[in-house]
């Protein structure tokens, strides 16, 4: 078998990298472990920034999106006390969108069938061969464990942090940095109108929570909780009756609860790998880093390594330019240590750890305080989150 690259993970960066080498004429094939119905079944994350959109734009799959996705100009922070807002709009002159990375996903699928985009599902035993030479090779078994050589001049890695990709790299070529979190997220997902048309995170003694949304019928919630902790551990009453000590009063008891759809406990880690390319293999998105979800930096950051990835190839196979593939880890890690410092910020400043000391709670609370009146802190946690650019 024969490709110009081999695309390895059929999520939404692997997908909408495809998606774009096709619309520019260049030939791939995508390798995906699991059937189309697992990776559609995952639910996560689903706050876009207007830089994300605008590559989902160029990809033409945005129709759904500018129709059924909210635009969000701000956030409410809740301290136990008092409620505040953060304006988005106003401050960094930009919002952000709630579209389900669900929803994404789908929308890249059906984009990718309409350009005949080639992809193999459940595929096993991936194996990438010679990328430090001009010709690198993927051999893998089929879905009926048919034997296969796929010849390639790139490999792009978007499969995640459990994929083979970043396993390929030498391990005494590559350093993995990782912090794991003392606590983790407890998530809901419920045929309900969400409780606020804005998300609301909640930053009490009582610990993290977000009232968030997929539709005006369906809300996704979320109460930090032990990592201990099992899904099967708290009953819906107990979950909805944690939430709403942790939100707003005036929200709580408008708060329309339900039957849990899917309950989950999530941990949270943050983890990056350097370098992120390793002679003609590319890795981008969990392949390479991890942030805390609190920051909803996920999903953005892996497009955006997508685009500069799909940029240098673009050069490469139109003049021969390889300029931007060799800079791609260097500008690519640049970026994503300032995702990792924000969601770390974000994520610590709306977390209370089992292991902080009464000072260290004092001090958080006079962190959040100060972020509550202090127009530079708000613009720089505002242009955080609502993304820096490229």
């Amino acid at each position: 078998m024969h490709s110009k690259v081999a695309i390895i993970g059929g999520g939404p960066s692997g997908l909408l990298l495809s998606i774009l080498l096709h619309q520019s004429g260049i030939d791939n094939l995508v390798l995906e472990r699991r059937s189309k119905n697992q990776v559609l079944e995952r639910i996560r994350a689903g706050v876009l920034e207007q830089g994300v959109v605008d590559q989902l734009e160029k990809a033409g799959v945005t129709k759904r999106l500018h129709t059924e996705s909210y635009k969000h100009d701000g956030v409410v922070i809740f301290d136990g006390l008092n409620p505040f807002r953060i304006d988005f709009a106003q401050t960094s002159a930009r919002s952000v969108f709630v579209y389900g990375q669900k929803e994404v996903t789908r929308d890249l699928y059906d984009r990718h069938a309409e350009l005949g985009g080639k992809i193999l599902f459940n595929v096993t035993d991936v194996v990438i061969h010679s990328v430090q030479s001009s010709q690198p090779t993927v051999t893998f078994k089929t879905q009926d464990q048919t034997p296969e050589q796929l010849n390639i001049d790139f490999v792009a890695g978007c499969d995640g942090f459990h994929g083979v990709s970043r396993r390929s790299i030498p391990d005494h070529l590559r350093r993995d940095f990782e912090k794991m979190f003392p606590y983790a997220w407890l998530g809901v997902l419920s045929a309900t109108p969400p409780v606020h048309n804005e998300l609301i995170y909640g930053a009490s003694e009582r610990g993290f929570a977000l009232c968030s949304m997929r539709n005006e019928n369906l809300s996704r919630y979320y109460i930090q909780c032990a990592v201990t902790d099992t899904a099967d551990q708290w009953s819906d009453e107990a979950f909805w009756a944690e939430l709403k000590l942790r939100i707003p009063p005036d929200h709580a008891r408008k708060m329309i609860t339900g039957p849990s759809l899917e309950k989950s406990v999530i941990p949270l880690r943050s983890f990056v790998t350097e370098p992120m390319q390793w002679g003609r293999l590319f890795l981008c998105g969990d392949a390479a880093h991890i942030v805390p979800p609190a920051g909803a930096k996920g999903l953005n950051s892996a497009i955006l390594d997508v685009a500069d990835l799909f940029e240098g190839l673009r050069q490469f196979y139109a003049r021969g330019d390889e300029t931007t593939l060799s800079g791609y880890s260097a500008k690519a890690l640049l970026r994503v240590w300032k995702i990792v410092r924000f969601s770390l910020w974000f994520t610590q400043l709306t977390h209370r750890s089992p292991e902080q000391s009464a000072f260290d709670g004092r001090a958080q609370q006079g962190e959040v305080a100060e972020l509550r009146t202090n127009a530079l802190m708000q613009k720089l946690m505002s242009d955080n989150y609502v993304g820096l650019g490229r």
